[in-house]
């Protein structure tokens, strides 16, 4: 399917610069556009692309001043990255049939009710008293265990697995290989090893939380472990026991956070960042990668390091670091003479 640059920038409510009839057929990152593509620019860093891409038209800021002439039509938007976004989504439904009915062979348990709408795969398994909202999509080989809870156009790929007792809100999306309600790691030790401690509670997901492959959450001990709504959370995360991550708060991959940890909204965590159980991070802060928070963090805070402090201060550290050699010998040198 084909749109014109003037047809695309009417779908952004953008503006154009250069030729609006030129045919876009396909999305293409600007370092490898080619004729017949859209591309983007939202990161200052690939701006030098932009003087030499192939792609026939690129998407740019309202307020983005080129150096030099371009050859490509800009289409000029408040903001490129969220156009992109649109724009993949209606490419995406164009390209990508709607799965419908239900495939055999599949088990569900007696009683249940499916609404019309209902995607099932082949091999899903629905156990007792599960309610089911419309428009759901749950994929091959997934498993719904006894009195789950799936709210409406929520989707399951295949292998996702949901323990007993979960609920999953609206509009959610969780991807294959992820676990919902597995046991919370509580054990008592004892002379002779370990009790397991039962973990009785269960995994309460909110609306517009998209969930990535192989990420566990695990049920409460009591109670329910809370995914409130608009978080969204990357491959290979676990999140432990009674733990509550805040609305529209997002972890990239291998973020671990402890029991009873509490996450405010609107937070950012970085690859690998771990969290201590039974602490609180307020709202709206940001943690780079490969941090470990030990200890409560307040609204705001930007933090960096192992463990994590306030990301200037981090800074500062690192330049002192990288400064110690020369400090050393100015030192030892100062030593040396003085003996002499």
């Amino acid at each position: 399917m084909e749109f014109t640059a003037n047809q695309i920038a009417s779908l952004a409510n953008g503006t154009v610069e250069g030729d609006g009839e030129v045919k876009i057929s396909t999305i293409a990152k600007i370092e490898e556009g080619h004729p017949g593509a859209i591309s983007f620019l939202a990161n200052p860093k690939y701006t030098h692309y932009i003087y030499d891409t192939a792609s026939s038209a690129v998407l740019v800021s309202n307020d983005f001043v080129p150096e030099r002439p371009v050859k490509t039509t800009l289409i000029r938007v408040a903001d490129p990255y969220t156009t992109v976004a649109h724009l993949l989504k209606m490419v995406e439904s164009m390209i990508t049939p709607q799965p419908k009915g239900i495939e055999q062979p599949v088990y569900v348990a007696e009683g249940v009710e499916l609404p019309d709408d209902i995607y099932l795969g082949a091999f899903a398994y629905i156990g007792k008293d599960c309610r089911i909202g419309k428009n759901v999509k749950i994929y091959p080989q997934a498993y719904v265990g006894d009195r789950v809870v799936i709210g409406d156009n929520t989707v399951l790929y295949s292998g996702v697995k949901i323990y007993h007792g979960c609920k999953i809100g609206n509009n959610c999306i969780l991807h294959s290989g992820a676990v919902i309600g597995a046991d919370g790691f509580g054990f008592a030790p004892t002379a002779d090893g370990y009790d397991k401690i039962p973990q009785i509670g269960n995994v309460e997901i909110e609306d517009n939380v998209e969930i990535g492959a192989n990420t566990t959450i695990d049920r409460a001990m009591m109670g329910s472990t809370r995914i409130k709504k608009g978080v969204k959370l990357d491959n290979l995360i676990q999140i432990a026991h009674n733990c509550v991550v805040g609305e529209n708060t997002a972890m990239a991959a291998q973020v671990g956070v402890a029991g009873s940890a509490k996450i405010g909204r609107n937070c950012m965590m970085g690859g690998q960042v771990g969290i201590a159980g039974h602490i609180t991070v307020g709202d709206n802060v940001q943690i780079a990668a490969q941090s470990g928070l030990k200890e409560s963090a307040p609204d705001n805070a930007r933090l960096f390091g192992a463990p994590a402090i306030d990301f200037k201060a981090y800074c500062r550290q690192a330049m002192y670091v990288k400064d110690l050699p020369a400090l050393y010998k100015k030192v030892n040198d100062l030593v040396k003479s003085h003996k002499q």
